[in-house]
């Protein structure tokens, strides 16, 4: 009995020492985050820009170039109607030159005087092609009937208008393919661009 009376008695904690060692504990290490990819500056901006200038719809597009065509049409009728005497007088004499004849002539309808005639209206569309067409898009983006229509051509890097360079070759490639260059705008996605602009490196927009 005595021996049992000096032994200590078994400490006790109450529930506020308790609590205030663990609040002492070091809490656990947290894991990392995952680190976060960040967008460049260059990639928001290309962001905020292709949402800002939206592709322009087949519809009013096609209707911009009709105004356009129309336009270089009534130029090369003006160019080619001063020559159309001369090239009908030329014609008629190759005719009655043939009739006069005891043999049997063919009778070669485009030969080097109408090559040249028709040399003279293609230098006329490509002087005021350039003038209406080239410089137009080159500075500001847009023909007057693409302005009519709500179009613009841009550079598809910098959302700008594309240049003298880039201007002419649309304009040369879209000349020579035509209606054909046009047919790449129904597989091309999101910008829905044509052949030329491909080449060109452009799209057009609202």
């Amino acid at each position: 009995a005595p021996a049992a009376a000096r032994r200590p008695a078994p400490e006790r904690r109450t529930r506020w020492e308790d609590r205030s060692a663990a609040d002492a504990a070091p809490p656990a290490a947290a894991p990392a985050p995952a680190a976060e990819v960040r967008p460049t500056a260059r990639a928001v901006f290309e962001e905020m820009a292709e949402r800002a200038v939206r592709p322009a719809g087949l519809v009013r597009r096609a209707a911009a170039r009709t105004l356009d065509t129309l336009v270089l049409a009534a130029v090369a009728a003006a160019a080619a109607r001063p020559l159309l005497p001369a090239v009908t007088a030329h014609l008629q004499a190759k005719v009655d030159a043939a009739r006069g004849a005891e043999e049997a002539t063919t009778v070669w309808l485009f030969d080097a005087t109408i090559a040249g005639y028709l040399g003279v209206v293609l230098a006329v569309l490509v002087v005021f092609g350039l003038c209406y067409e080239v410089l137009p898009t080159a500075r500001w983006g847009r023909t007057p009937g693409k302005k009519l229509c709500g179009v613009r051509v841009l550079s598809s890097a910098t959302f700008r208008p594309p240049g003298f360079g880039a201007a002419l070759s649309r304009w040369l490639v879209g000349a020579f393919l035509g209606p054909v260059g046009w047919l790449w705008c129904l597989g091309d996605r999101p910008r829905r661009r044509a052949a030329h602009d491909r080449a060109a490196g452009t799209y057009a927009a609202r």
